[in-house]
């Protein structure tokens, strides 16, 4: 049995260039797939959130509908002990106004600080309102 030449022992082993090459094409094809499943994923969230905004507009309309009940509820039950329609209408709004004004004050106590606040104070390098950082 012969001993293979130096050229037959390279021309069996892969060249730099060729490992380079495969790299950057494995590389290629793996990025490719992580986008894909990204966007798979975005995909998925996009359904989703549309499904969630349109069951609380659902829930949104219910909700409405079981209040106006409970005030016509008042309403008709005022009646019945003898008040005016003037009293019962001016009542049941009294009470709606009431209820806006406390969920308008809770919605205020809510924005005392602005959105993405914690994110421009990293962003500017600012501490915490606290002094304690993030820990």
């Amino acid at each position: 049995m012969q001993r293979p030449t130096r050229g037959e022992e390279l021309a069996g082993r892969p060249n730099l260039g060729g490992l380079v090459s495969g790299l950057v094409r494995q590389s290629r094809a793996l990025s490719a797939d992580y986008l894909l499943l990204a966007v798979l994923d975005a995909r998925g969230a996009a359904v989703r959130f549309a499904w969630l905004l349109c069951s609380g507009v659902v829930a949104a309309i219910l909700v409405v509908t079981a209040w106006l009940a409970l005030v016509a509820a008042g309403i008709v039950w005022m009646l019945g002990t003898g008040a005016s329609w003037v009293m019962a209408l001016g009542i049941a709004a009294g009470v709606n106004v009431i209820g806006a004004v406390v969920l308008a004050l809770w919605m205020k106590g809510l924005f005392r600080e602005p959105p993405f606040s914690a994110t421009l104070r990293q962003l500017r390098g600012e501490d915490s309102p606290s002094g304690k950082g993030l820990a």
